[in-house]
């Protein structure tokens, strides 16, 4: 069975910059979501999502648009606004952890009114031709919250639901629950992606043993911390290519030129760059001294001289 590997979306990170440096230097990665588009009850589309969904931005990759939302208004608006760029599907999030996303009923909070999530998939389907996917948790509260919903999904022609195996009151803390996504495969007629903790090729291996209908997975956090994964799951292999940290410092040096050509002064580059290794960090032998070294760094010179001691590091060790 062909395995089809996504690029879960994480605000913040995985942005035009990232995927086109992503898919050049490793790639691996079928398709990627873009990170969600949000209105805040406004019918505008902010500059940053449209520069992110610009075909010309995404020209050799194939990316999916993301929307968070509770308002059919703001769902149709941007439906229209991804078709009028050449977009066929549009992607529902209802996985977003975040309290300051879920107090407000989008994301993971929503996953307990079925009604509202049936009468937004209703308005849309009767007043757009735009294909619906959907990216979910098993609830906010607890992993039953979706048992309640996949029925009134399977009423729709939706074209799959992605779900993350973990409640929005976790975030990504403890395990994922194999299980509450077991219950949802039994529960459902529509095609199911799996998402949550694909961190190896080992870990994807024994997930694929367990879940042997599934054939689209999705790959979140464990994408930025081994850029490598993809395309070794892809040949099935554990070996990492021999200019491995070559490629890795390549790839640094290009988002971090892009980024901090794009964000103005020498505080938002460096918190940019913090932010990704967090996650990068997990690739070196010592990850905590790893990021340690970087947050030390304090101003955009010391930040340069971190990065080359790394690398330098991490290529002569390996």
């Amino acid at each position: 069975m062909n395995q089809t590997l996504l690029s879960s979306p994480l605000q913040g990170f995985t942005d035009y910059k990232f995927r086109n440096a992503f898919h050049h230097f490793f790639g691996g990665i079928d398709t990627f979501y873009s990170p969600y588009i949000r209105l805040n009850g406004k019918l505008v589309i902010k500059n940053s999502y449209q520069k992110d969904l610009l075909p010309e931005n995404n020209s050799t990759l194939t990316v999916i648009p993301q929307i968070i939302s509770n308002d059919v208004d703001e769902f149709l608006f941007v439906s229209k606004y991804v078709e009028s760029l050449g977009y066929k599907e549009l992607n529902w999030n209802l996985g977003c952890p975040y309290p300051m996303v879920t107090k407000r009923g989008m994301g993971s909070g929503l996953i307990s009114d079925a009604e509202k999530i049936n009468s937004i998939l209703h308005k849309v389907h009767n007043e757009s031709d735009i294909i619906v996917s959907m990216k979910m948790r098993m609830g906010y509260e607890n992993p039953e919250e979706i048992l309640d919903v996949l029925p009134i999904l399977d009423k729709y022609p939706l074209k799959n639901i992605a779900i993350h195996a973990r409640i929005g009151k976790q975030l990504y803390k403890g395990g994922t629950d194999l299980e509450a996504f077991q219950k949802c495969l039994d529960h459902s007629k529509h095609k199911m992606y799996y998402n949550g903790d694909i961190t190896s090729v080992a870990a994807f291996k024994k997930l694929q043993e367990r879940f042997s209908t599934i054939d689209h997975w999705m790959i979140g956090r464990g994408l930025i911390a081994d850029p490598f994964l993809p395309s070794m799951i892809k040949a099935d292999t554990t070996t990492y290519p021999k200019n491995r940290f070559e490629i890795f410092h390549e790839f640094h040096d290009r988002i971090f030129e892009e980024y901090d050509a794009a964000l103005s002064g020498p505080t938002p580059i460096k918190m940019k760059m913090l932010g990704f290794w967090e996650y990068f960090s997990k690739s070196f032998s010592n990850p905590q001294k790893t990021f340690k070294k970087i947050k030390k760094a304090s101003n955009v010179k010391a930040y340069g001289i971190a990065v080359e001691e790394i690398f330098k590091g991490a290529k002569r060790n390996s």
